[in-house]
């Protein structure tokens, strides 16, 4: 079940989402997963906020599901870059075999730690065989309201790993790093993981 406080605070901050991370960034990571995907390829977007990341793609020649549970991001996606976004939440992710690649940048972090595992082996399921995931997340413990009121679940970069090989992963690369998001606060170390189903 999607949290209605974390929400709520992407429907009114969309705009200002939208603004601090404009299109023009130009992503390396991204680059590097376009790169592993066969050309044409079906690529889920799990949380794709304002657009630019589902625009890139799409860009690039790949047929783009862009999802976000945030109608005000979808709204937002629509009017800077013209990407259709299907409203839905992680747990109306279905379907067996769909994609050759899944982009989940910093958006499951908003799942529960309880939910976590079902959300993963439903995008196992939704992967087609060998189909690339990139995933982002914040590294810690527990779980938490930030500053805005989003909820976040924490986790570390070895119990990740476990995760998502027992959801059926392969992992195969892990970058740490740390930014400062939305809420500011200073920056917050996070791990972003690339592997194939």
């Amino acid at each position: 079940m999607a949290d209605k406080e974390t929400l709520d605070v992407y429907d009114a901050k969309a705009a200002e989402y939208a603004r601090r991370f404009p299109g023009e960034r130009t992503d390396p990571t991204l680059q590097g997963f376009m790169a592993k995907l066969p050309e044409g390829g079906r690529v889920l977007e799990l949380g794709c906020g304002p657009g630019r990341t589902a625009a890139a793609l799409i860009a690039a020649g790949f047929e783009v599901d862009a999802v976000d549970a945030s109608a005000g991001m979808a709204a937002e996606a629509k009017a800077q870059f013209g990407v259709t976004v299907r409203v839905a939440t992680f747990d109306q992710i279905e379907g067996t075999g769909l994609y050759d690649g899944i982009w989940a940048n910093f958006s499951l972090l908003h799942a529960p730690r309880a939910d976590f595992p079902r959300h993963l082996a439903a995008l196992h399921q939704a992967a087609k065989p060998k189909g690339r995931l990139h995933i982002g997340m914040k590294l810690g413990s527990g779980e938490k309201r930030d500053s805005l009121g989003r909820h976040y679940a924490y986790y570390g970069e070895e119990e990740l790993r476990s995760l998502l090989t027992t959801a059926g992963f392969t992992v195969e690369t892990t970058e740490l790093g740390e930014s400062e998001g939305l809420a500011g606060g200073g920056k917050e170390p996070f791990a972003i993981i690339a592997a194939h189903a």
